[in-house]
């Protein structure tokens, strides 16, 4: 990418940005998901050729184009003009589906009045049950910060409790 004149960002070295005929073109990426945005469609294919002549030798690269996308557990949808929706819903049914039965339920708010008492005499979790919270916890975390920022105080909260739950 360097060599083709994108700068990384500063704040983020997994997205690059370079300005081409006259427009931002911004490529970031996740391990070998790679997700590239320009307003011309042309400098798209461009940037891939590109990508796929340095990384797609040993296999050719698999690119999906469109109004909607799949990228990182969410699911990025521009077909209202001027907007983008980024939505979670699969991500959040398969947590769900992978916890155990006894915490199946619902609830209106993201987090009860008892959220912050902490009960210093609470029984600590067995590590089984105390890795399944650290792991979830990590995935909520995750969650509220690209597609549910109205879970933030709780999910905050709760990563203050990773090291020894209860």
């Amino acid at each position: 990418m360097l060599k083709c004149g994108f700068e990384v960002n500063p704040y983020d070295w997994c997205v690059a940005n370079k300005t081409i005929n006259g427009k931002q073109c911004t490529v970031l990426w996740h391990v070998d998901d790679i997700k590239i945005s320009h307003v011309d469609k042309n400098v798209v294919t461009q940037v891939l050729d590109l990508l796929s002549g340095e990384f797609g030798k040993e296999a050719p690269l698999t690119i999906t184009r469109g109004k909607r996308h799949q990228y990182l557990g969410m699911q990025i949808d521009y077909t209202k003009k001027k907007q983008v929706q980024i939505t979670m819903y699969d991500y959040i049914h398969n947590m769900l589906n992978e916890l155990p039965p006894d915490m199946d339920g619902g609830a209106t708010t993201p987090a009860a009045n008892h959220l912050f008492s902490v009960n210093q005499e609470a029984q600590k979790l067995n590590e089984k049950s105390a890795e399944m919270f650290h792991h979830n916890v990590a995935k909520l975390l995750y969650l509220c910060k690209r597609a549910r920022p109205d879970i933030q105080t709780a999910v905050a909260f709760l990563t203050t409790r990773v090291k020894k739950p209860d």
